[in-house]
């Protein structure tokens, strides 16, 4: 006879199998769609921009956007989140915060490092560059960390989207917040032409896989790594006073 709880069990790993294969398969139709419409957006942008947007306070306002939605800012908000949740003795929320910075440094990490060699052309380059994908070398020199040949995927919105998918899986209502946020960041880097839509597209993709994987990791494995660093932490403090 088998086993009831056995059989649910199997359910539920056949359901959030079934479930992981249609985000992909979703993402998937995103990131074709977001090609599609890279140079429709773009056009559009510039078009309703005109001419001396640049001098504009909306132009001031997503620039600000973009400085404070940057990796170094999240940390510190997630820093400060994490001090207010020890101090409250709020656990779950230190582990949700914690485990949302750990995503936003690896969507970081995997951005960045991938839009060294992809070579691709920032939207605001043109007509000077024309749009491409040119890999790590162009016309004899390197294009790896020139700034007009690192667009593609974006690391601003890697790093806003890997905080914000850590709070949405782990708090959804409040994620949802996060998550205007971090399309604010994203959208801000399309409108100032750093990115095209499907760079923010891709990252924003990337990240939330990262996201999911990392609360999965934290829920399961966080405790007791702090726990293990506390006690390294506490044996090193007693030696030095002994």
């Amino acid at each position: 006879m088998q086993n009831p709880l056995g059989a649910h069990l199997d359910v539920g790993i056949a359901l959030r199998r079934l479930s992981l294969w249609f985000l992909v398969l979703v993402a998937s139709c995103a990131i074709w769609a977001s090609f599609e419409f890279d140079e429709p957006v773009r056009q559009a942008v510039v078009q309703t921009q005109g001419k001396g947007w640049k001098k504009s306070d909306d132009f001031r306002f997503k620039s600000a956007v973009r400085k404070f939605g940057d990796w170094p800012w999240l940390m510190v908000a997630g820093g400060l989140g994490l001090a207010i949740s020890w101090r409250l003795k709020k656990r779950e929320w230190m582990r949700i915060l914690a485990a949302a910075m750990i995503a936003s440094t690896l969507a970081g990490l995997l951005a960045n490092t991938s839009r060294l060699t992809t070579g691709r052309t920032r939207p605001r380059e043109s007509p000077k560059i024309q749009q491409g994908f040119y890999g790590p070398w162009r016309e004899g020199r390197l294009t790896i960390g020139d700034p007009p040949f690192n667009s593609f995927p974006s690391g601003h919105t890697a790093t806003a989207f890997g905080f914000a998918g850590v709070i949405l899986f782990a708090r959804p209502w409040l994620g949802i917040g996060a998550m205007v946020l971090a399309a604010l960041i994203a959208w801000s880097s399309v409108m100032v032409g750093a990115h095209h839509l499907s760079d923010v597209v891709v990252s924003t993709c990337i990240s939330l896989f990262v996201s999911w994987f990392t609360l999965r990791w934290a829920e399961k494995n966080l405790d007791a790594v702090a726990r293990k660093r506390w006690m390294k932490l506490k044996a090193l403090r007693k030696r030095y006073q002994g």
